[in-house]
């Protein structure tokens, strides 16, 4: 029964995409009454996933506890969720691994498996974020939108765009990275966004070299970042210097 889903949701509808989508993968969709069930499953080691549909009570504190596993005892962790806060943004909080949206299709929950089992987004969402403004071009189904960043870490970001910014799980963004000239690019899924244009990305395709360059502006901000506490009179200039050497 290792290679199995246990699954916390009520809806039909739901549940029989997710068990048709399921059984293509070869993972057995193992239905839970309650939430005592469903933890009871992870905490035995006994399924590979664990999907909660969000509309449901307390689903935010199953997701949390089973976050909070050992890596590797910890199952991928799949939310059920509407397109808008708060449904996405408990989602995503309470160590969700991927988010699935309503109306569930066969194509996203193969994605959000895929993602499951790359790792850990509930350490990657704790590693340490920067503010960032700077033009961020954003794409999806061929049609192209601006938005302001407004941090970034080493798996993801977070924009503010004129309008609301698409579910989806493959958006197609470029931005400069301040202070260089780099660009960087890749495809991110959107893991939440609000109403009113607000919205956080997960880096899901970031190439070796774009991954670098990012790491390497992550570590000169932290590094200014200390010396800043350290030394209050230094000029944020230097730190642009640094940047742009980096870029070269």
């Amino acid at each position: 029964m290792r290679n199995s889903a246990a699954v916390l949701c009520h809806d039909q509808r739901c549940l029989e995409a997710l068990d048709a989508a399921l059984a293509e993968v070869g993972i057995r969709l193992v239905k839970c009454p309650s939430r005592d069930e469903a933890l009871e499953l992870v905490v035995a080691g006994r399924c590979t996933t664990l999907i909660v549909d969000f509309d449901l009570p307390g689903a935010e504190e199953v997701v949390r506890m089973a976050s909070l596993l050992p890596p590797r005892q910890k199952p991928a962790l799949l939310a059920v969720a509407g397109h808008a806060w708060p449904g996405t943004g408990e989602a995503f909080h309470s160590g969700a691994s991927s988010i699935l949206y309503r109306p569930l299709d066969a194509k996203q929950i193969k994605n959000a498996l895929k993602v499951g089992r790359k790792g850990s987004r509930p350490q990657q969402r704790r590693s340490a974020r920067y503010e960032m403004k700077t033009l961020v071009h954003l794409e999806c189904d061929h049609r192209a939108f601006p938005a302001i960043s407004i941090d970034i870490g080493e798996y993801g970001l977070a924009v503010q765009a004129a309008e609301p910014v698409p579910i989806t799980s493959d958006l197609v963004f470029r931005c400069l990275l301040p202070g260089t000239r780099f660009t960087l690019q890749g495809h991110a899924e959107v893991i939440w966004a609000g109403d009113h244009g607000r919205a956080g990305m997960f880096f899901s395709e970031l190439t070796f070299d774009a991954r670098k360059h990012l790491r390497h502006w992550l570590s000169l901000r932290h590094a200014h970042s200390r010396n800043k506490h350290a030394h209050p009179m230094l000029p944020p200039e230097d730190a642009q210097v640094s940047f742009a050497a980096a870029g070269e």
